[in-house]
């Protein structure tokens, strides 16, 4: 009795802990742009902010490739001349030009809004494969889709009323950092399956960080990024540590204790966290229209992702494909 007792109870604590971890990856996520927004006050911009981040994750991405390499090289799993073409086009989507975007939508947003824009990314990845792949699209998903855009639609309109006209251009800038992570998504299917999700992100990100660091020497003189407020170094090395690689590994976690459709759903509190965070450390408004606008975009989204209705991955920018 007691050893049918043990496995049922080790079952339970893993499943516990692996909650934990998509909650705790969902709100760290989230919590970059709040970082971000610290660091403009220091009088930064949205690539110093993007570069800083990028070069402050490489060593610890570099790490993960390293390891990931061996394990790949011991199951004879390594990425192919083409699937090396495929990375860094992802690379380039995924996490330089969609960071790119988000960071300098920042500049413009309120970090509520941001972060509900960036979780239209399930829906847009099926818009996606509705035009590029002739995907049908079921009628519950048409549903999905007009709820969450109505409700995003709400806030922004709200932050029009509440913030003056610049909401428009960082709303933009925001929506297509979400596009080029869905492109990201919908291209990155098959190499997932070859090589794994942190094998991808962790080559992936490399492959951005260098991107992002030839657009800095191209765009800007390099010493520039020296001798800035100490404040802003360290606010990077948290982004980099806490909003960008632990997430990574606090997701990967959770998707082998939930699978990766339970682990996703954990994503709806990112947007949540993001409207009482802002509003805690940033001092941003929050108002019953955006409350409600917030929950009906959460509403549609979990409506796309429910059993049964062709659910796409729902995944935020700047979070690996499969919830990594």
């Amino acid at each position: 009795m007691n050893a049918a007792i043990a496995p049922a109870t080790t079952v339970h604590h893993a499943r516990r802990l692996g909650i934990a971890m998509a909650a705790a990856g969902a709100i760290l996520f989230s919590a970059k742009a709040i970082l971000a927004k610290l660091q403009y006050r220091y009088g930064v911009d949205s690539l110093q902010v993007l570069s800083l981040r990028m070069a402050f994750s490489l060593p610890l991405f570099a790490l993960l490739g390293v390891r990931e390499t061996r394990r790949a090289r011991a199951r004879r799993a390594l990425p192919s001349r083409r699937d090396w073409g495929l990375i860094v086009v992802l690379g380039v989507l995924g996490y330089y030009l969609s960071s790119l975007l988000d960071f300098w939508g920042l500049e413009y947003v309120p970090v509520s809004l941001e972060r509900l824009i960036l979780f239209l990314n399930p829906t847009i990845v099926l818009l996606i494969g509705l035009f590029a792949f002739k995907r049908k699209v079921a009628a519950k998903e048409w549903i999905a889709l007009a709820v969450s855009y109505a409700g995003v639609v709400l806030v922004m309109v709200e932050n029009l009323r509440v913030q003056g006209e610049h909401v428009l251009l960082g709303s933009a800038l925001v929506l297509g950092a979400a596009v080029s992570y869905a492109l990201y998504l919908a291209m990155s299917g098959e190499l997932v399956k070859r090589l794994g999700s942190l094998q991808l992100v962790a080559y992936a990100m490399l492959v951005s960080t260098a991107a992002v660091l030839i657009h800095y020497l191209i765009a800007r003189d390099p010493a520039a990024l020296f001798g800035l407020p100490w404040q802003v170094y360290a606010l990077a090395a948290a982004n980099a540590l806490f909003c960008t690689f632990l997430p990574v590994t606090f997701t990967m976690a959770a998707v082998a204790r939930l699978g990766a459709g339970t682990a996703a759903q954990f994503s709806v509190i990112g947007p949540v966290s993001l409207v009482f965070l802002g509003a805690w450390v940033l001092g941003e408004s929050i108002t019953l229209i955006q409350l409600v606008g917030t929950a009906v975009v959460l509403g549609g989204v979990l409506l796309l992702s429910r059993p049964g209705a062709n659910s796409v991955p729902v995944a935020p920018p700047d979070k690996p494909a499969a919830g990594a």
